[in-house]
């Protein structure tokens, strides 16, 4: 894997509704990170969304710039991320079927997902190619720009190891060109008498020896020639491990620590569940929100002590108050110093804080479409160059670029 690609990041989030505080601290706070560390190429995930929202799709098209605009507004840098939305780069569509010509079928129906969400969602008819599918879908956004990194939570990781299996099979079948082996050695030998005796002793030492600090090595002195092109990179390192040219590197999950946001009923905080605060939501609707909150079923009068534990608005406290005031909340709750409304008030004004800025430069988008339309346009001409360049290699790898 090349230093470029080690160093890449693929997101993606569905557009299916307005993003809440839920996705701020899951996702984006996380996304805020990695592109100052990274180079991130993030995307709306709008054929996703369609597997499970085929039938009433307008809440897609609704979505997606309301989405871009709150990516913006927490503060994702289109000079330092590319954005795009993934219906506009037709190469996944592409790449998604070549894979499906060559990846098993029961390698999709063992997904976990699979049989969950089906039982999950059992409003929707989910029996369909679709569905079943995703997973490959989303194998190819990835691979499609030879992501080292996929940052996910938990759940998600099959979903990667998916992704690796099949870039594996991918490389395995279709990664030994003709007279692979004969462009391997003379691509070494493009590296000068003495790098190229170095990388076949060190690639003799992993291969015979298992010597895996000779196998990074032999990668590191690969990465450090200038004079060799890409193709034949790929080559050497598929000669050093003893496989064929290496088309697609696996991918590797990037733990994304669980989000601690809980929603208005105690529970994650979803859509699903109905208690979420919009990324956007109005002063307003944030305290009524906040305020109709239930709390500890103990506290029927003012004067009857609680347990913050047992109460929703504790597990705020636990993501925006500092130790004073949980100190304060503890100590108020327990004696019946404090009512709940009391014990609610710096919570909101906590979120109200947070939101303020995002609220703020929201607007700003809203009142300037064309500036966000323009950083999607060029975000996706990006991307489409990267993934032009990949899909141009798997055709010929399979043998379909006909000149």
């Amino acid at each position: 894997m090349s230093t470029t690609t080690n160093h890449r990041v693929l997101s993606g989030m569905r557009p299916t509704g307005q993003l809440h505080l839920g996705h701020y601290h899951g996702v984006l706070k996380n996304w805020l990170k990695l592109q100052n560390e990274y180079e991130c190429f993030f995307f709306v995930a709008d054929w996703h969304a369609l597997t499970t929202e085929y039938e009433d799709p307008h809440i897609i098209a609704e979505s997606v710039w309301d989405m871009v605009i709150d990516w913006l507004a927490v503060g994702i840098n289109p000079g330092s991320a590319k954005l795009f939305i993934q219906s506009r780069v037709p190469e996944h569509a592409e790449l998604q079927l070549l894979l499906s010509m060559c990846t098993p079928l029961s390698w999709l129906e063992r997904v976990p997902s699979y049989k969950d969400q089906q039982e999950k969602l059992k409003n929707k008819e989910l029996t369909t190619y679709g569905f079943l599918g995703y997973p490959l879908l989303q194998t190819a956004d990835i691979i499609i720009y030879k992501a080292g990194y996929v940052p996910v939570g938990e759940d998600q990781i099959a979903h990667v190891e998916l992704s690796r299996e099949i870039a594996r099979r991918f490389n395995y079948l279709y990664g030994r060109d003709p007279g692979f082996e004969e462009k391997a050695e003379a691509a070494a030998k493009k590296m000068g008498k003495k790098n190229n005796r170095m990388y076949h002793d060190l690639r003799r030492d992993y291969q015979e020896q298992g010597d895996v600090m000779a196998l990074d090595k032999a990668k590191a002195l690969i990465e450090s020639q200038q004079n060799i092109s890409i193709g034949d990179r790929e080559r050497l390192v598929g000669y050093l491990e003893g496989g064929g040219k290496m088309i697609f590197p696996e991918p590797l999950a990037l733990l994304t620590p669980a989000s601690k946001m809980p929603g208005l009923d105690g529970q994650k905080m979803s859509k699903s569940y109905n208690n979420t605060i919009a990324l956007r939501d109005s002063p307003a609707s944030v305290e009524e929100k906040i305020r109709t909150m239930p709390t500890d079923p103990a506290r029927v009068r003012r004067t009857d002590p609680g347990e913050p534990s047992k109460c929703p608005v504790w597990n705020l406290h636990e993501v925006y108050s500092d130790e004073d005031t949980k100190d304060w909340v503890q100590e108020g709750c327990r004696s019946a110093g404090i009512g709940c409304l009391d014990c609610k008030q710096p919570i909101i004004d906590a979120i109200l804080k947070e939101q303020g800025p995002i609220r703020q430069r929201a607007k700003e988008y809203q009142d300037d479409p064309e500036t966000v339309r323009g950083i999607i346009s060029e975000g996706t001409e990006a991307a489409r160059d990267v993934a032009r360049e990949t899909l141009e290699e798997v055709r010929q790898a399979m043998g379909l670029s006909y000149r």
